[in-house]
């Protein structure tokens, strides 16, 4: 007993942090490594698999939709995360002043990141319907014409990009909102002093102190967009045509509706690879600013 409660103490600071290891090894490593193989197969789910090497990720290059899921992807992700950073500042800025009944409204914001996404998805593509939904209403009620929303190819991403802003940019501005307050109320009375305005505090003061946790904020939600499956699948099913079919919808419908597993896993290794170089860049970006 005594050696044993001697190699526990010797060890502790290798052992307690191996069950968590374990997990990450078991939950994350081992997933990866079971897609990388499959990859490797021609795999129509009900028949033999066949191993072909790297033959899948030669069709993907050569696969149209595989790259019309991939542009689709960056301009999602490259239209919905500018947006939600610049409204999510907004609202920030907005809540780090006094006002009356300020809670309750910040609670209010809060809701859309807190509900459910399918449930979210169902609910607006209620509203985008052309001839029923309430968006069409409010249009008609400013005088102007009615759109068919989801329906146009031209419109699919960017009535996307809008449930995606409405449910995210609070998440944003919480993140926003918590570096703003750190920042020194004694750095806007110098400011003031000095003769500086609105907008030259903002610029030099508010800007700097809260640049850490707008890069923080931009690597969480690049990531999450890059892989946006739920409201998508559920509004659009990559609809009309393959208009809106980012890439994460175009490998489930490879693995789940044309039963191509191997296809699917190929697909998702390639998303893999875009979510991490982004993640890459970005922590590069953010230590450049720390």
């Amino acid at each position: 007993m005594k050696r044993a409660a001697d190699f526990f103490d010797r060890h502790a600071p290798w052992l307690f942090p191996l069950p968590a290891l374990l997990a990450i090894l078991v939950l994350i490593v081992g997933p990866i490594l079971a897609n990388f193989v499959l990859a490797t197969y021609d795999f129509f789910i009900g028949s033999a698999p066949r191993f072909v090497g790297l033959a899948n990720f030669e069709t993907a290059l050569a696969d149209r939709r595989f790259w019309n899921g991939l542009v689709n992807t960056f301009y999602f992700t490259g239209v919905a995360v500018p947006l939600q950073m610049l409204l999510g500042l907004g609202i920030a800025l907005l809540f780090n002043r006094d006002m009356i009944g300020k809670g309750f409204v910040r609670t209010l914001i809060l809701l859309p990141m807190v509900a459910t996404p399918v449930a979210i998805a169902l609910i607006w593509a209620l509203m985008f319907n052309p001839s029923l939904g309430v968006l069409n209403y409010f249009l008609e009620s400013l005088g102007l014409p009615r759109s068919l929303w989801v329906a146009d190819a031209r419109l699919a991403i960017p009535s996307l990009v809008l449930v995606d802003v409405w449910q995210w940019s609070p998440f944003v501005a919480l993140i926003l909102l918590a570096a703003l307050q750190g920042v020194p109320q004694e750095y806007y009375e110098a400011a003031r002093i000095d003769g500086a305005g609105a907008w030259q505090s903002f610029w030099h003061i508010t800007l700097p102190g809260i640049r850490a946790a707008i890069v923080v904020a931009l690597i969480l939600r690049s990531i999450d967009a890059l892989k946006t499956f739920d409201i998508i699948y559920v509004i659009t099913q990559g609809g009309p045509g393959t208009a809106s079919e980012t890439l994460n919808v175009f490998a489930f419908k490879t693995g789940f509706e044309f039963f191509r597993a191997g296809y699917a896993a190929t697909l998702l290794i390639f998303l893999l690879f875009v979510v991490l170089g982004i993640a890459v860049l970005l922590n590069l970006a953010r230590r450049r600013v720390a």
